[in-house]
């Protein structure tokens, strides 16, 4: 499963957590910019900022979802990413994170968990040589359950068994991070 983004955003979204609650608490997501050429290899990628994407409180700690991406947008099932890793390229531009660290999740379940085993690297107005690669742990240790919507947890393993979306956060900052985020080239693959 992979995202190129050379022709769109390739349904990925920002959660803008404040405007869902001003809407009546209707979910608001808003498409990320997308851009044809100046990713990996000139290649086409998507962008955001914060005037795309707010805290969303409810989060323990609060979390910012800039890339979201629910499986159901592209009329697919959840998908199971036990025994998967992911690859990806991010990059900032001006992006204060005002000390927060930014993290692959998995939705499932209506749990959501930050695998914090793996902060991710933002590399700073320029692309990185090569993508990041996270390796996804079945060990609960590796991950934070920040939410979920049935007041009940579920195991870690059970949601990334029904993974319904997933996407990468801000989490610990001190505050609203700000700047442009972008991303390029994200890619799973079923580890055997």
């Amino acid at each position: 499963m992979r995202n190129t983004f050379d022709k769109g955003p390739d349904s990925w979204c920002s959660y803008d957590y404040h405007a869902s609650i001003v809407a009546g608490k209707n979910n608001i997501f808003i498409l990320p910019t997308h851009v044809k050429t100046g990713g990996v290899n000139n290649s086409g990628y998507i962008w955001v900022d914060q005037t795309r994407w707010s805290a969303d409180t409810p989060e323990v700690p609060m979390s910012i979802l800039p890339f979201i991406f629910y499986r159901s947008w592209i009329n697919e099932d959840s998908i199971n990413l036990e025994n998967a890793s992911v690859s990806v390229y991010l990059r900032g531009d001006d992006l204060n994170l005002f000390n927060a660290k930014c993290y692959f999740w998995i939705l499932g379940n209506g749990s959501r968990w930050h695998n914090i085993a793996n902060p991710l690297e933002i590399s700073e107005s320029e692309w990185a040589k090569t993508p990041q690669k996270i390796d996804i742990s079945s060990n609960e240790s590796d991950w934070h359950n920040s939410w979920n919507s049935r007041n009940r947890s579920s195991s870690l393993i059970e949601d990334l068994r029904n993974c319904e979306s997933y996407g990468f956060s801000f989490v610990g900052f001190e505050e609203e991070v700000s700047g442009k985020f972008s991303m390029d080239e994200f890619e799973i693959k079923f580890l055997s």
